[in-house]
């Protein structure tokens, strides 16, 4: 039997046995498709009168108050000051996470001493910090800004963590074999290993600051989003309201798409059913 009769043979079997397996090729916008949806199904609700204005405000009305919010400079103010809160924490848990999440991941000691601590900042919400970060803190920057670090925290170590006792003992063995250094150990072997971990923790890191900041920014703030929302309950203005959960929701999905589009960069060596 020749090559071309046997691919041919085996071309007409998996036809027999049906489609490919697996979510199918990638739709272009594919992630757009359920925002879309939801848009749609708010401008025709609020066009036919479905929702209550004074429940949910129209698009429009929406978009408008937007346009005076950047008009007179409160918008972009608020989101400064949001941002810049966010990213701190975003930052100082990352880097924190990673830390730990090595030195607990490559030393039986180390996990002895983090591990537990961890695992008890993981069980206890953040919420249920809020007042003795306030006793220790204050109710100043430092306290936003610590909360949201001990939220990324968490995911950054879980995932980090949970990457470096995956990696594949083979690999160890063969660097100490070779008598690989610790640096090119930790070049080689380790990062390589660690990265899709720790990427999946930063994706889940990003949220967990937003969600953060949405929380802190109602403790005596005198700025940002969540401030900018407080203040509009209380004088009932729903498109306000509405404007900062837009610009929530918008910013951390750039950053989540950010993260993903580095992710998928970064392991483009790997072979999945996101490909």
């Amino acid at each position: 039997m020749s090559v071309a009769t046997g691919a041919a043979r085996l071309r007409t079997r998996g036809a027999r046995l049906g489609p490919r397996l697996g979510p199918g090729d990638r739709i272009p916008f594919g992630l757009a498709i359920g925002p879309v949806l939801l848009l749609l199904v708010w401008v025709v609700g609020s066009a036919l009168r479905w929702i209550d204005p004074r429940t949910l405000s129209a698009p429009w009305t929406v978009v408008a108050t937007t346009g005076d919010l950047i008009a007179d400079g409160q918008l972009q103010d608020h989101l400064a000051t949001s941002a810049t809160r966010a990213l701190l924490g975003l930052a100082l848990g990352v880097g924190v996470g990673l830390v730990l999440a090595v030195v607990a991941g490559l030393n039986r000691v180390g996990e002895g001493l983090i591990d537990g601590p961890m695992q008890i900042n993981r069980a206890v919400p953040n919420l249920a910090l809020l007042p003795l970060l306030i006793l220790w803190f204050g109710i100043g920057e430092r306290m936003k800004v610590i909360t949201i670090a001990l939220a990324v925290v968490v995911p950054i170590y879980m995932h980090t963590h949970n990457g470096l006792r995956a990696i594949d003992k083979r690999y160890v063995e063969l660097a100490e074999t070779l008598r690989s250094g610790r640096a090119e150990f930790l070049l080689r072997v380790v990062l390589p290993g660690v990265l899709p971990g720790f990427l999946l923790g930063l994706r889940f890191a990003v949220m967990s600051a937003w969600l953060s900041l949405v929380v802190v920014e109602q403790v005596n703030a005198t700025s940002g989003i969540g401030y900018m929302m407080t203040r509009a309950g209380t004088y009932g203005q729903t498109d306000v309201i509405i404007v900062g959960l837009v610009v929530y929701a918008a910013l951390g999905l750039f950053l989540d798409g950010t993260v993903r589009l580095v992710q998928r960069r970064a392991l483009s060596w790997r072979r999945t059913l996101d490909d």
